[in-house]
């Protein structure tokens, strides 16, 4: 049994526990509403671009013209797995949830005799996929510096994609990340990137229908196409970014209230074991004043 002192300690530790963990809740939620704002701001610019780039696909797509970003390289040998994670840890199952997708995506595809490749953006997620998969990274991203996302550090991730689909090394690209639903919900989400693919949207003609383009479509897809790349991984890592605060919110308040519940215990224990030690030296004293 732990005396008073181990008791005391153990109290006093648990407490500072709980202010550092008040403290980085209080910190996400201000993070939160900053990030929550850029990824909603960000989504009807990229939901608009796949809708008028998918009008454009539609015509496109057959023309032995067609851009290769659009139209693949004509197999699907080779799969690159761009993995977005956090940088820091104490967010709940966060980079988990991105891992395990990314993991199971992978799995499958070596399972079926695909050459999976694997560029990851994070520390979280690499460290967690090296115990595993590490024969197949081929590149990682550290952002671990950048207080604020921006539209460059996507941008360079999307170069990076394109130059190694320009020199043969992959023929399609699956972008992992979590997508922002609530505080409570963050949905891990398999984009795929290359070759470009477009839902098919009931109303989504944007009026597209019936214009003809110049420059032709062709020439159209081969200029936005590759500027639809550095708009998706912008996306992804401004969905991620609000992901990541909501969790770290809700894990942050998780371990505050489970903090207090065991201070609320290890208090009724201290107390305890204080009577106890009063009342063992209250019955010591009495039972010598009376053998005297």
């Amino acid at each position: 049994m732990p005396s008073l002192k181990d008791l005391k300690n153990r109290i006093n530790s648990v407490k500072s526990t709980r202010k550092i963990t008040k403290a980085m809740q209080m910190v996400a939620a201000a993070k939160l509403r900053r990030a929550q704002e850029q990824a909603e701001a960000a989504r009807p610019f990229a939901a608009r671009m796949e809708r008028v780039l998918g009008n454009l696909s539609r015509a496109a797509k057959d023309s032995p013209t067609a851009p290769r970003l659009l139209a693949g390289t004509g197999k699907e040998d080779v799969h690159l797995l761009i993995v977005a994670t956090a940088e820091r840890g104490l967010c709940g199952g966060f980079n988990s949830s991105i891992v395990k997708l990314a993991k199971q995506h992978a799995e499958r595809l070596i399972n079926e005799g695909k050459t999976v490749k694997i560029m990851t953006v994070g520390k979280k997620g690499r460290e967690q996929l090296k115990r595993d998969l590490s024969k197949h990274f081929v590149h990682h991203v550290d952002l671990s510096a950048v207080k604020r996302l921006g539209y460059g550090d996507a941008a360079g991730i999307a170069h990076d994609v394109l130059a190694r689909f320009d020199a043969g090394e992959f023929d399609v690209a699956t972008l992992f990340f979590s997508r922002f639903q609530s505080v409570l919900t963050q949905e891990p989400t398999a984009q795929r990137l290359i070759p470009a693919s477009f839902e098919e949207k009931e109303g989504a003609d944007d009026g597209a229908t019936g214009y003809e383009y110049e420059p032709s479509e062709e020439e159209i897809l081969a200029d936005l196409l590759p500027r639809n790349v550095g708009v998706q991984v912008f996306t992804g890592l401004l969905e991620n970014a609000a992901s990541e605060q909501g969790a770290r919110m809700t894990a942050m308040d998780n371990a505050t209230r489970n903090a207090g519940e065991m201070i609320d215990k290890l208090t009724i224990q201290y107390n305890r074991s204080r009577q106890a030690a009063i009342t063992k030296e209250l019955i010591e004293i009495i039972s010598g004043a009376e053998a005297l």
